[in-house]
C-alpha cells in the first residue's frame, strides 16, 4: 500500500455533496486514512469564479500512479467534471499531490504536483493532515512550504 495525498475541489453546484461523493468514491479504491475538514478558498488562476471548496486527504491504495489517475479522471467524469478550460469553473477536480516519496515526470502525469508549493488553497489543507510530510524533490516539509507560500489568496475552514 502507498500513501497518495490527494486534494479535492470544487466551485460549481452542490460543492459540499460533489466532494462527500467523491470521498465515497475514493475509499473504493483503497482506504482513507485521513482527511482535512472543508475549506473555502477564492479561485486561482482565474479568479473571476465562485469560491471553491478543497479538502485533502490520504488514500492507501496499491494501483499504480497511472492506474490511479485513470480512475480519478473516471469519478470526475461520473460526477460531471467537463474538462473545457483550464482552471475554470468545475463539479469536482481532483489532484495527486503525492503518491508516496515518489517523483514522476510523464507527460501526463507529474508527481509532486508542480504548483504545489505556489497553492495555499492545496497547502492548508495538506498541512492539516501531514505538516511533517517531507516534499521529495524540495526537500522542505508541508509546514514549511506553507510558510513559504507566496499565496496569499484567503483559505478559511468552512
Amino acid at each position: 500500500m502507498t500513501d497518495v495525498y490527494l486534494l479535492l475541489g470544487s466551485n460549481e453546484g452542490d460543492r459540499e455533496q460533489w466532494l462527500l461523493q467523491a470521498v465515497q468514491q475514493l475509499n473504493v479504491l483503497g482506504a482513507i486514512s485521513s482527511q482535512s475538514a472543508l475549506y473555502q478558498t477564492a479561485a486561482w488562476g482565474i479568479e473571476d469564479q465562485p469560491a471553491f471548496l478543497n479538502m485533502a486527504l490520504c488514500l492507501q491504495t496499491e494501483l499504480h500512479p497511472l492506474e490511479l489517475l485513470q480512475e480519478i479522471h473516471h469519478i470526475e467524469q461520473n460526477l460531471g467534471r467537463q474538462r473545457t478550460l483550464k482552471w475554470g469553473q468545475r463539479t469536482l477536480d481532483i489532484d495527486i499531490l503525492f503518491y508516496g516519496d515518489a517523483v514522476i515526470d510523464l507527460p501526463e502525469l507529474k508527481v509532486p504536483h508542480p504548483y504545489l508549493q505556489e497553492r495555499r488553497f492545496a497547502l492548508v489543507p495538506l498541512n492539516e493532515i501531514t505538516p511533517d510530510f517531507l516534499h521529495p524533490g524540495l526537500n522542505k516539509t508541508v509546514s514549511q512550504l506553507l510558510d513559504e507560500c507566496p499565496d496569499k489568496l484567503e483559505v478559511l475552514k468552512y
